[in-house]
Order: C-alpha cells, then structure tokens, then sequence
C-alpha cells in the first residue's frame, strides 16, 4: 500500500474515532439531529423521490430510454456529447431530484449504452434537485413566499444546462457509445424513418430484457428500496455530524472565512450560515437562508438557496459515490461540476430577478414574521406526486417535440 494511502486510511481511522467520542459527550444533541434527518428524508425525500425511482426502472425494462435515445440522439449528441438516451436520463432526474441521474446513468453503463466520459458527462448536468422540493419545501416551508419559486427554479435548471453545454469539452475526441443505440442494426436501416427505428429499438430492448411484468416491478422496488435507504442513512449521517461541528464550536473559522469573503464581493456576511450549513447538507442550507436575518434583501437569500441547492451538500455528494462506485466513472469531473453549477445559478438569481419579480421587488426585505422550521412543513404527498408526474410528463412531450423536430429538420446520417 502506497504512503498517501496509509495516510488515508489512517486519518479516516481518526475521524470516525473522534466522530464516535462527540456523540458520547453530546448525546441528545445527537439524537435529536438523527431525528431531525430522519425527519427529512421520511417527509421530503422519500415521498418525492420512491415513485419515480420505481418508475424510471420500470421505463428501462420497456425499452422507453432505447425509444427515447433513438429519437433524441441528433438532439443531445451535438448539444450535450452524450447519447439520446441522456434526454431521458435528464426528464427523470428534473422530475425526481437527485441522485436518481446518476442511478439511471449507472444502469445506461451497465447497459453499455454509455462509455466512462460520456457518463461522467451525463451526471454533470443531470444531477439537480427537483421542483416540488424547491417549491414546497424551499419557497413555502422555509422562505414562507411562494413567489420567488419561478426564480428559483429557473436558474437552477438553467444553470444545470449550461453546465451540460460546458461539459461537452471534457474528455477526449468521442468514439461513440458502447453500444450505440442511434446506430440502426442492419435490420434497421431498412426503415430511415427515425420514429419507426425507435419503435423498433424499443421491441428489441423489451425483448432482450425478458422479465415478466411482475418480476420487473418486484425487482424496480427492491432496487428502489435500497437505493432510498441508502439516502436517508446518509442524511441522517451527515445531519448528525453537522450538529457535532456546530456544538463544538468548530466552524466558528469556517463561518469567519466565509463572512470575509463576503463582505470582498458585496454581499451580506449574514448569509455565511446558509452557506456553511449548505456544503454539508442541502436542506439545512436552505433553512439557514429562509431563515436569515430581515434586514438581508430577500433576492440574496435566494441567491443563496441557489447556490446550495446547486452544490448538492455533501450528503448528495456521499449519494453520488456511493452510486457510482460499481462504474469506472470517476468523482473528479462531478466535483468540478457541482462547483460550477453552484456559481453559475446564484448569479442568474441576480440576473433574472428583476425581469421575473419587477423592478419593485429588487430591493424588498423579506418581511419578519413567521419563519418555519422544518418541523412545520408538512407536505401533501399526493400533491408532491401528481406535481412530480405533471413535470416529469411535461418534460417527455418537451423531449418527443425536440426529438420529432429533429428527425425532419436535421438531415439523416448517410448509410454506410
């Protein structure tokens, strides 16, 4: 074993000890930030995020992504460099929040759909928090204002385009999927219309999978079980170790690097909390920032709920990992682009702010009052459903558009 390594481990070894040795002498703090996680991932993260687990495993085993990569191959090939099957990959994980792109991107490996780089591509930019979450748990349960949900979900999906499109240039010249779905067998090429390749490419994937109905829902929930299990112990890990730093006084550093570099860029040093807080664990980021001070103008909290919604905290960081760990697909280019991600989206806050609220609400102040916690918020989990599936349909039709737009503007790839 190489010295850095030993070193590792050993470091590690410490860690975990001293983790251990907090939690003997902070014990109900302890116990009520477990509760606290546990909380989090049994009324946010397990109802938003199961069904569509269970349903994106189900569209697999129909063959919906080889459809859908037919289709949308001339579309995300030259925007993205990843294979059609990415659009698909992309309307789930909008729809369902992460770490279910980089779950279906693991099975598009498994499936050799995808290469190394055009995987760590397609996680680059298909890792994003959904929308019920921004909307119900950020806008109304934290920030207790609905309106500056538009916002919030704008930038966030805009900035995780940009990252695609920046993306693009990682990794060297493409040499095409392992088994590139676009490209038509020689049974296929009898028919140059793309839709009824895709048709085609659909059967065959439902062939080739072969499961009975009943074994593929059995299957997509166990698999499904597992990886939401996995969620929440990690949540319920890293909210455990983020109050131990709290107590023991040990990001007082952390918060004071953090105020200084926000008083160099202009903004308000209040927001450091938010910010620390986020790096560790996304919902008590978003706390800290509908949560902070009134005399902060309410569109730099929300620059700041971007910016951790973005980052992803820790916890999805560890999600992410532990996801991929079964993929040669490496952690370094989803590090950079969560970094880019998190400063692309609060500048767009800034930019589109005006033009979404009005120029009257650019300067408002968040007005004092009720501020929830997170024991407050109590979502409607049918609502969280029918709103997932409203977006994730939405997000299909958006996708088959582009790809039948694409299949008569575009010209068709010469036979070989």
């Amino acid at each position: 074993m190489a010295a850095p390594q030993r070193l590792t481990h050993v470091l590690v070894t410490l860690a975990l000890l001293l983790l251990c040795m907090l939690m003997v002498l902070f014990p109900a703090e302890t116990w009520h930030a477990g509760v606290r996680g546990l909380s989090i991932w049994w009324d946010v993260l397990f109802p938003s995020l199961f069904p569509f687990l269970v349903l994106s495993e189900l569209l697999l085993g129909f063959g919906i992504v080889h459809f859908l990569g037919t289709l949308l191959n001339p579309f995300m090939r030259p925007l993205f460099r990843v294979p059609g099957s990415g659009g698909f990959v992309f309307a789930v994980s909008c729809a369902s929040g992460y770490p279910t792109g980089a779950k279906l991107t693991a099975q598009l490996w498994e499936q050799k759909l995808v290469t190394r780089e055009e995987g760590e591509r397609l996680v680059a930019f298909t890792t994003s928090s959904d929308p019920i979450f921004m909307i119900g748990a950020v806008s109304v349960g934290f920030f207790h204002n609905v309106a500056i949900a538009p916002v919030l979900v704008a930038s966030h999906y805009a900035a995780a385009f940009l990252v695609g499109v920046l993306m693009r240039f990682h990794g060297g010249t493409a040499k095409g999927s392992q088994t590139d779905i676009s490209s038509p067998s020689p049974a296929e090429k009898i028919h140059r219309n793309r839709l009824v390749r895709a048709i085609y490419a659909m059967h065959e994937a439902r062939k080739a999978d072969g499961r009975a109905f009943g074994e593929l829902l059995r299957q997509a929930v166990s698999s499904s079980l597992r990886l939401i299990i996995i969620v929440g112990g990690l949540v319920v890990f890293f909210s455990v170790m983020m109050e131990l730093l709290v107590q023991t006084g040990w990001l007082g550093g952390l918060y004071g690097i953090t105020e200084q570099l926000l008083r160099h860029t202009g903004l308000p040093p209040s927001l450091s909390p938010s910010l620390v807080g986020g790096l560790f664990e996304v919902t008590l980021g978003n706390k800290e920032a509908g949560s902070a001070g009134a005399s902060i103008p309410l569109v730099y909290k929300v620059a700041a709920a971007a910016f951790v919604l973005s980052w992803g905290g820790l916890s999805v960081h560890a999600q992410i990992m532990s996801v991929l760990s079964n993929t040669p697909m490496r952690y370094g280019p989803f590090l950079f682009a969560r970094a880019i991600h998190a400063l692309i989206a609060p500048v767009l806050v800034l930019l589109l702010w005006t033009p979404m609220m009005g120029r009257s609400s650019s300067p408002v102040l968040m007005e004092p009052g009720f501020i929830p916690s997170l024991s407050t918020y109590t979502p409607d989990w049918g609502l969280i459903f029918l709103s997932g599936m409203i977006v994730f349909a939405s997000l299909i039709m958006l996708l088959l558009i582009l790809a039948i737009l694409s299949s008569l503007l575009l010209p068709r790839h010469a036979k070989k």
